[in-house]
């Protein structure tokens, strides 16, 4: 098996890269890093040494090394096309990527773990209020994505009407969004959207309680 993925269960990041490895139907090795256990084994010196910035996921594809989610699922593209989740034209490629860097770089960095660690010891945030916190940034994206998704091309996914990296970005973000209780009441189109991802077996078999390292 020449894929393996670094990942963790509730890594948002590392949802997203299996999505997509699951709807291309590519196995790969999961190598679980725990992100809370001593400390946090992405820090250590081992992990490290494959991922400099001690961030997930990695991607071991032979001999290559590829880091940054959003980078391995481009790669991953472009080296296994035979099921595409990208649009053949330039500008339907641009919306896709539109809506993942809504999420990947407007939403998720804000609600990750070293943020919220660092609000907590920098500022005194207690639970409720890294709670609070992550739910304001997730609404705030949210109604951007929910008002581009009605005046874009969206079909039955994201962007038409089969999945796109668009979607294995989305879903995991939603799964946060329950997770913080987020009310999803004000996003229709999202919410059909992800459930129409979540009845394909490609996403329930990358849930998070799916893995073999949940808790």
């Amino acid at each position: 098996m020449s894929l393996v993925l670094y990942t963790y269960w509730r890594s948002s990041a590392a949802y997203r890269v299996r999505i997509a490895l699951n709807l291309k139907g590519l196995p790969y090795e999961a190598r679980p890093v725990h992100l809370v256990n001593e400390g946090g084994e992405h820090l250590k010196p081992a992990y490290r040494e494959i991922s400099p910035q001690a961030q997930l996921p990695t991607l071991l594809d032979g001999d290559r090394t590829i880091r940054q989610s959003m980078a391995i699922l481009e790669y991953l593209d472009e080296t296994r096309p035979e099921v595409p989740l990208m649009p053949a034209d330039a500008l339907g490629r641009a919306r896709v990527r539109e809506l993942m860097q809504a999420v990947g770089t407007d939403i998720h960095p804000l609600g990750n773990l070293r943020v919220l660690r660092a609000i907590e010891a920098e500022f005194g945030a207690d639970q409720a209020v890294k709670e609070r916190w992550s739910r304001r940034w997730i609404k705030q994206g949210f109604d951007g994505i929910e008002a581009l998704l009605a005046r874009g091309s969206s079909g039955r996914f994201s962007y038409g009407e089969t999945p796109t990296l668009a979607d294995c970005c989305l879903v995991p973000q939603f799964y946060n969004a329950v997770r913080w209780g987020v009310d999803l009441a004000p996003y229709p189109i999202i919410r059909r959207v992800v459930e129409a991802c979540q009845a394909l077996e490609a996403f329930q078999k990358a849930a998070p309680e799916a893995q073999p390292d949940a808790q």
